[in-house]
């Protein structure tokens, strides 16, 4: 199933996408997409809806991220060897793992704005793991049972906050609207391999990056069980699970960095297509 949330911000509701492209509307069913929506009980009484008796919703509406509730926005660095490299940084021996902020979790489509004085954003394509039940020291073996669905991440990045301003890169990645998420949880059963999935990116038209699943050092099923060592991952938490090569903080000879105008699409395969757009910094409220 491909399940998202649809409608303005702070009032989407529940649905799915029928197989000709069609949004269905699931509110006579779940309250919304949530944590409760997500273990393998609930998942599977939704796989049961006749997609053809659900309300077609009319237009083209607002895509909200695709889950509600999310307790943990998980990241994980330097997981592909040649971004590793154009970040002049050595292959990591265990994940490197950091936080986005709630906060910056926003729509697929939504407008990526730019934080104040900001002089280095920047762009990356990641696959998203969606956790559909509770998961603590779980095994590798095991991990991928934990996992509810995948989702198109671009874990925007400011790299002079990230890199140069010293602490975590905790700054530098939960700047709000720095984390679109969509437009489908695509449930892990239609996924099927994780690790075979194509990726890109481009900006303003121009093909940045491009790469796949299978070139992660550190697989999905590692990334669970490491990360679950750690802290107790709960349904609806997402991990986002790294980049490939063709950020802008790697382009010879000179690093380019996303300004106001810009356009950003991006997809995985099997994961839908994002576009935003670029903004500058306005005070909100």
């Amino acid at each position: 199933m491909k399940l998202l949330r649809y409608g303005p911000v702070g009032q989407e509701r529940p649905g799915l996408l029928d197989a000709e492209g069609r949004i269905r509307d699931l509110s006579a069913h779940i309250p919304d997409i949530g944590p409760a929506s997500l273990d393998p009980a609930a998942l599977a009484g939704l796989a049961k809806l006749a997609p053809e008796s659900l309300p077609v919703v009319a237009g083209e509406p607002r895509l909200g991220t695709p889950v509600a509730q999310v307790g943990k926005f998980i990241a994980i660095g330097l997981n592909y060897a040649d971004h590793a490299a154009e970040s002049n940084l050595p292959i990591p021996k265990e994940p490197v793992v950091f936080t986005k902020a709630i906060s910056s979790l926003s729509g697929p489509n939504d407008p990526v704005m730019l934080p104040r004085d900001s002089v280095k954003s920047d762009w990356e394509v990641e696959l998203g793991i969606v956790i559909g039940r509770r998961a603590s020291y779980v095994e590798q073996s095991e991990a991928l049972s934990f996992v509810a669905g995948y989702c198109l991440v671009n874990d925007v990045s400011e790299r002079e906050y990230q890199i140069e301003r010293g602490g975590t890169w905790d700054k530098g990645k939960g700047c709000d609207t720095f984390g679109p998420v969509g437009p489908w949880l695509v449930t892990a059963d239609e996924v099927g391999d994780p690790q075979a999935l194509d990726m890109w990116l481009d900006v303003n038209g121009r093909r940045m990056q491009t790469g796949n699943t299978r070139t992660m050092i550190f697989s999905c099923a590692e990334i669970v069980s490491y990360v679950s060592r750690f802290m107790t991952l709960m349904p609806g938490d997402i991990i986002t699970t790294g980049t490939p090569p063709g950020v802008g903080m790697g382009i010879k000879p000179e690093p380019v960095f996303l300004k106001a105008g810009d356009v950003m699409t991006l997809g995985i395969e099997k994961l839908g297509t994002q576009r935003q757009d670029v903004v500058a910094w306005r005070r909100e409220g």
